[in-house]
């Protein structure tokens, strides 16, 4: 026994010492690459005078060059320094990906603890920030990280000061995925504390307000631009089409005219009439048009690589652009990852076909902004997976000049410049190519002022986020985008009614009724339910993506009518897709849908605090078999739905039936 234990303890500490090893190997290799990428680094950008004129002297030459001074025409700016840049500048400029930084706001060197596994995860596989800016060039990157207000504008400005001292001192564009809404899904969402909390875009889309939308993107530009966050990575424009695609929730629904109006009234929030130094660009997504997938597969995944058009109805999925996004001037444009099959002369994604880039959207639609692929589409990545879909046979260094040549400017989840170089100097790509494409991304930093003062201020933006009038406007939008299903004369609740609640905070249920131990006891029970969806964990984004099944497992519906069936049922369904959801819709006295509302807001709609009015962005199906029969590239075409598009109750209506 005790020379078990001694073997034991032996073979312990040995795997202790080669753990601690290892880190100080890691933790002496991460110091020096950071301590040789920084000496890459020159000094920071001093502040001069010229003729009375103040200017930042950005590449350190003690002279006021053109596309330092503000006064001037910015295609003169670009012209300017377009000729300064080397090409291994362009190349860094041609790519955007996700960046971390550390929690104290600092710039990412090397790995860290943290208490929030998402973090330390970014912290240790992400590429460090000094190696992007100093070594590699680029001066675009996502924010993936959900901090405090302040912390965010410490590392903005962190960041800011490091690309001041590049050669040329071009400052870096922070863009970032949707921040204000449910949910936590790095490949598409990222929620945030500091910011004010609305519903999805379906909820937006449910409340047919398009002022309100408006509304929407304006503070949340103000919220962005206070953190230093100056490129929305939405809105999306897809068409929800197909029920099971597991990305709707990012959408305005399934009607391609409501969507139009909506992705107008949010890109006009964000960007104002003309881009300016105080707005913050959209890359609205997806051209042309994500939503018609077949069977509802994603195509983050190879099992969703194909977009299916059986009902020939690609151009319905054009209308938000055509209507919604360039009327509206969106600065830029990233197509999706998916094939639309049978669509063109060649079956490549979308971002590698040159038919969709250059001869639909810059030739016919005259775009002429920036186009950014989605992202990791070029290289190997054996963690999130690589996307070429349609071009698996070519080499990265193949993928990179299919996606210039098919119109694009900009490479999305990359961080390998060196292609670019390469291609250049193979002359498979001309450099004359390459800087139709710089000039579009400077244009951008140049209209949104950023060559000028990418700098924010720390203690604003912590009193900027959050704002009281900006959250109570949030409740606003997520009361007006509470539809009411079905109502069996039961609400509104008369406040103090006795309520069994699963699903809700009960301190915050307490507020409104008398909440009991157990059913029995109940005058009613109230329960919110989640859209039901299959679990899948093949690939690592997987578990972040909720797609596969629109009907709950015997398992869940035992659960939930065990509940339900024992006393008048008030149920709530936060959806994410069209649930399919008939038997709960007979078995409950009243049916609630939402689109991410808080507790309170929920409870405010049962207990008459305001008159639910929001309409379904899409409809809800009565069946498995409609939704299998209904077309991916189709509208309202599910076969006798539960509720079609459009429907939503009031309390007024139910009133005057009576």
């Amino acid at each position: 026994m005790k020379k078990a234990l001694k073997i034991s303890l032996r073979i312990l500490l040995s795997l202790i010492a080669i753990i601690t090893i290892t880190l100080i190997y890691f933790e002496i290799k991460w110091s020096s690459d950071a301590d040789d990428n920084l000496a890459l680094l020159g000094e920071e950008a001093p502040v001069l005078e010229s003729n009375g004129f103040q200017y930042r002297d950005l590449n350190k030459n003690g002279r006021l060059d053109p596309y330092e001074d503000s006064r001037i025409d910015e295609e003169l700016r670009i012209e300017d320094i377009l000729g300064q840049m080397s090409v291994e500048e362009k190349a860094g400029m041609m790519f955007i990906t996700m960046i971390g930084m550390n929690e104290d706001g600092t710039t990412l060197e090397k790995p860290f603890f943290s208490t929030t596994p998402l973090n330390m995860m970014m912290s240790v596989i992400l590429p460090k920030t000094a190696d992007m800016v100093a070594k590699r060039k680029m001066n675009h990157f996502n924010t993936v990280q959900s901090l405090p207000a302040r912390t965010m504008a410490r590392w903005n400005n962190n960041i800011q000061k490091m690309a001041e001292r590049t050669r040329l001192g071009i400052p870096v564009t922070i863009a970032t995925d949707p921040r204000h809404g449910p949910g936590n899904n790095p490949g598409a969402v990222v929620a945030t504390d500091a910011f004010s909390s609305w519903p999805t875009s379906l909820g937006l889309a449910a409340t047919r307000d398009t002022t309100l939308v408006k509304e929407f993107g304006d503070i949340a530009r103000r919220e962005y631009l206070s953190v230093g966050i100056r490129l929305a990575l939405h809105p999306m424009a897809d068409l929800a089409t197909e029920p099971r695609w597991g990305r709707i929730n990012g959408t305005f629904g399934e009607d391609a005219e409501l969507s139009a109006m909506m992705t107008k009234a949010y890109v006009l929030g964000f960007q104002g009439d003309s881009l300016g130094n105080q707005s913050v660009a959209c890359m609205t997504k997806h051209f042309s048009g994500g939503g018609p997938q077949l069977n509802g597969e994603d195509p983050h995944f190879p099992y969703g690589k194909e977009q299916a058009y059986p009902g020939s109805n690609f151009d319905y999925h054009l209308i938000p652009f055509e209507k919604g996004a360039f009327p509206a001037k969106t600065a830029q444009i990233m197509p999706y990852y998916g094939i639309p099959v049978g669509q063109t002369s060649e079956d490549v994604a979308f971002a590698f076909n040159k038919e969709i880039i250059t001869g639909l959207l810059r030739e016919k639609y005259q775009f002429d902004g920036v186009v950014c692929t989605d992202w990791a589409i070029i290289g190997e990545d054996d963690f999130i997976g690589t996307r070429p879909w349609g071009v698996e046979n070519l080499t990265p260094l193949e993928r990179a000049q299919k996606v210039i040549e098919a119109g694009c400017d900009q490479f999305g989840g990359e961080d390998t410049p060196d292609l670019i170089v390469e291609l250049v100097e193979k002359g498979m790509i001309s450099e004359e190519r390459i800087d139709i494409s710089i000039r579009r991304l400077l244009r951008d930093k140049f209209r949104l002022g950023l060559f000028d003062n990418p700098y924010v201020d720390e203690e604003q933006a912590e009193l900027i986020c959050g704002r009281d009038d900006f959250v109570e406007k949030g409740k606003q939008a997520q009361r007006k985008s509470t539809v009411l299903l079905k109502n069996d004369n039961i609400l509104p609740l008369e406040q103090g009614t006795k309520i069994y609640i699963e699903g809700i905070d009960p301190s915050e249920a307490s507020k409104y009724g008398e909440v009991v131990d157990s059913p029995s006891e109940a005058d009613v029970v109230i329960t919110r339910l989640q859209t039901p969806y299959s679990k899948r964990d093949d690939y690592f984004l997987e578990q972040f993506f909720h797609q596969g099944r629109l009907y709950f497992n015997e398992e869940e519906k035992s659960e939930i009518f065990e509940l339900i069936n024992e006393k008048p049922a008030i149920v709530g369904i936060t959806l994410e897709r069209p649930a399919l959801i008939p038997e709960i819709a007979d078995a409950s006295s009243a049916l609630l849908a939402d689109f991410g509302t808080e507790d309170d807001v929920f409870l405010d709609a049962i207990f008459g605090k305001f008159n639910p009015t929001g309409k379904l962005p899409f409809e809800m199906p009565s069946s498995q078999e409609a939704i299998e029969k209904q077309l991916e590239d189709v509208p309202y075409d599910s076969e006798n739905p539960l509720y079609p598009f459009g429907h939503g109750l009031s309390y007024e209506l139910i009133t005057e039936l009576d």
